[in-house]
């Protein structure tokens, strides 16, 4: 089953609602909008939900929030959805997107994986045969 692409709508607001910090880095997550810091993702876009990564007490704190499970079955460990009530009062969710980002900013950052090498071609043509 494909995913959903996110609404224009959804992709302003999710940038509208990101902190200004300078070690916030934005790029895509499986085709979706997201943010992180110092490797770690602190939030994102999956299809028409906004995800954030909050810790333990702030994730029981938001109301209505529920583990994100990007397929079924397959919750990811500290990631709600946040709920449709807070995409509509962007000052609160501005507070928990900062939230993520505090969060995500104290965990161990993550080791930048060596860029991957270029294959070299090799021919595929066959050995030539040489008579004796």
């Amino acid at each position: 089953m494909a995913w959903k692409k996110a609404s224009e709508e959804l992709k302003a607001l999710f940038d509208r609602a990101l902190p200004g910090h300078a070690e916030l880095e934005r790029r895509q997550m499986f085709g979706y909008p997201a943010a992180f810091v110092n490797g770690n993702m602190m939030a994102g876009l999956h299809e028409e939900r906004m995800v954030l990564r909050l810790s333990d007490e702030d994730r029981a704190a938001l109301p209505g929030a529920k583990p994100f499970e990007p397929m079924k079955g397959r919750p990811m460990r500290e990631y709600v959805v946040v709920p449709p009530a807070l995409l509509a009062e962007l000052p609160a969710l501005r507070g928990w997107t900062e939230k993520a980002f505090r969060y995500a900013a104290s965990l161990a950052p993550k080791a930048k994986k060596p860029a991957k090498r270029a294959a070299k071609k090799t021919s595929k043509k066959p050995a030539k045969k040489t008579s004796k």
